[in-house]
This record gives C-alpha cells, structure tokens and sequence, in this order.
C-alpha cells in the first residue's frame, strides 16, 4: 500500500508540474493534478478488462499476449 500511496503523490506531483509549466497557473495546474489522475484510473480498469478479455478469447494467440503484458508490467 505504500508503494501505492507513493506512485499516487508522484503522479499528482507530475500532472501538477507539468500543467503549471505549460499554464503558469497554480489553480489550472491544482485541477488537472485532481482530475487527470482520476480519469486515467477509470481508464486503466478498462485498459485491464480489454486485456483480460483478450487473454480469454478462442483464436487468440496467448503466448503473444502474455509476453506483451509480461513486457509491459516490467
């Protein structure tokens, strides 16, 4: 849960820094930090459940796609 907690603050930190460099402004950067964050994690439950559907999927090479997450999670 550490591990989690850390990465959380990291990717706050990023969308903040990031937003504030482009705009200059605390509130925008402050926002962005909020909800891109949030966003991305709704889209990463759907980026896993594509995956897992793939992986179950007759015709579907497993090999290659257990390699590819395997890759991707390193």
């Amino acid at each position: 849960m550490t591990k989690t907690i850390s990465f959380a603050i990291m990717h706050f930190g990023v969308a903040f820094g990031v937003t504030y460099a482009i705009t200059g402004d605390v509130l925008i950067g402050s926002a962005v930090a909020l909800v891109e964050p949030a966003v991305n994690t709704v889209g990463y439950y759907f980026h896993e459940k594509v995956w897992e559907r793939l992986r179950r999927t007759p015709g579907t090479p497993q090999g290659h796609i257990d390699s590819a997450a395997t890759a991707l999670a390193a």
